[in-house]
């Protein structure tokens, strides 16, 4: 009995209808993870969400700091930001014109061509009242600039170096290291060697004064921001006639200036030409004349020889040169680094 009923089961399982199983699903991955549960809540730390936009001196001062970013786009959307800041009326600037020039005056050696452009509007939107307390630190970038293997970034840095003649240039001139500091610069550019400081050599120009301007506008606008410069340095000092009261207080008033007595060098345990400040004319001719008026006079003949362009710039120089150092007389006299040699 039990024999036929096994038989009788394996007849039944041929006329049995089999499932089919449709759209079997795929083997789940090794590294597979169930997000199927389900949260009442997500919390994201160092967040913070507000319905009110930062007001613009915050903004002002998150686009300062992003003028340092790696990102030549943030940069330039940055310095974009700051010179519509500054162009309003009144002018939006929380930090002041001294700290805003001394985070983004050293872009002038930027890379990126826009960023540099950027720039130099952003410069001529500040005021120019404000450029002078900074102009000794501004002056630095602006000749490292002058100096830049790029011939781009060296056009920029002249292109700013106008602008300060603009906004400040008898204070440039003045300033520790401007005068002499200054023209070396402008001599190095254009490959005019110039006397050394120490006596008995002559210091030709570092390596880029062996690569030549692209064309003869470069070289133009050179010599022509050169003759500005001269010509600020040779300006006749106007002194207005001071009153009794005036002279009184002027000779009692403490001075305002953390060093005033600077320029006369009391200080200093050797007197660097190069660094030195030339408050008057006369001073400046006097150095003009010995460190420099020869290799300018050399390249003007140069420069006059090209012709076209070149050629008339460096006439302005000349003339320039002529009407500055027409009152000039060689002074014979020792000065008191002569005097400390020869003791």
């Amino acid at each position: 009995m039990g024999s036929s009923m096994k038989k009788k089961k394996e007849k039944q399982k041929d006329f049995q209808k089999t499932k089919l199983k449709v759209g079997k699903t795929k083997a789940k991955a090794s590294n597979f993870t169930d997000t199927s549960f389900k949260s009442k809540a997500i919390v994201m730390g160092h967040q913070s969400l507000s319905t009110e936009a930062p007001d613009v001196i915050q903004q002002f001062k998150h686009n300062l700091s992003l003028a340092s970013s790696r990102s030549d786009k943030q940069r330039k959307d940055a310095l974009a930001y700051l010179t519509s800041q500054l162009a309003l009326d009144p002018p939006v600037n929380p930090v002041g014109t001294a700290a805003v020039l001394t985070k983004l005056v050293p872009l002038l050696s930027d890379s990126a061509t826009p960023v540099r452009q950027q720039l130099l509007k952003l410069l001529r939107v500040l005021p120019g009242r404000d450029v002078p307390p900074v102009i000794e630190h501004t002056i630095m970038f602006i000749r490292a600039g002058m100096t830049h293997l790029s011939s781009d970034i060296s056009g920029d840095a002249l292109a700013a170096m106008d602008w300060l003649l603009d906004v400040a240039a008898d204070e440039l001139v003045t300033c520790p290291g401007g005068w002499v500091r200054t023209l070396t610069t402008f001599c190095a550019v254009m490959g005019w060697a110039v006397a050394s400081s120490t006596k008995g050599w002559t210091a030709a120009a570092n390596a880029r004064t062996t690569l030549k301007p692209k064309d003869a506008q470069n070289r133009a606008k050179q010599i022509a921001t050169l003759a500005r410069f001269l010509q600020a340095g040779f300006r006749d000092e106007v002194a207005a006639e001071p009153t009794s009261a005036q002279f009184w207080d002027n000779l009692y008033r403490m001075p305002r200036s953390g060093n005033a007595f600077e320029y006369l060098n009391l200080f200093v345990a050797q007197r660097d030409e190069d660094a030195e400040m030339y408050p008057n004319k006369e001073a400046r001719q006097q150095i003009f004349h010995k460190r420099f008026l020869d290799a300018i006079l050399k390249g003007i003949d140069q420069a006059k020889k090209e012709g076209g362009v070149t050629g008339r710039a460096a006439v302005g120089l000349e003339q320039v040169l002529a009407k500055g150092m027409k009152d000039f007389e060689v002074s014979t006299a020792l000065d008191t680094q002569d005097l400390l040699d020869l003791w």
